[in-house]
């Protein structure tokens, strides 16, 4: 990914995190990550441990963002699950994938849309 690439991808982390906190999520961690995984956010929902991935385009000639979260993809986040609620000892709880599409409409990167889609896909 080139550096404007990771920079427009951080930015969207930061608006995504926003996002879900006035939504009445609470950040536990962000950028979660070992020499394997990467989990863009995990937070609480409720009673329910959301993992999250935030993804960011800034138009569609590629998709929509959330098209971006393969099945690849998810078969790496929900290890990377697995191995957080291991290392955490977390057992006995509410869990759920979402991703957190962020698209942002102009040239400046400073107006966007951003929709979260709750079970996005489903741990095994």
């Amino acid at each position: 990914m080139s550096f404007r690439g990771k920079q427009l991808g951080k930015k969207g982390e930061r608006s995504a995190q926003k996002f879900l906190v006035s939504r009445g999520y609470k950040i536990l961690e962000s950028n979660y990550s070992t020499p394997k995984f990467e989990i863009d956010i995990i937070a609480k929902d409720n009673d329910t441990l959301c993992f999250i991935e935030v993804k960011t385009r800034t138009g569609i000639k590629k998709g929509l963002p959330r098209e971006g979260v393969t099945t690849a993809k998810q078969k790496k986040i929900i290890m990377g699950a697995q191995y957080y609620l291991h290392l955490k000892k977390i057992t006995d709880t509410r869990l759920r994938f979402d991703v957190v599409e962020i698209l942002y409409k102009d040239a400046s990167h400073t107006a966007c849309d951003i929709t979260i889609i709750p079970n996005a896909f489903q741990g095994s």
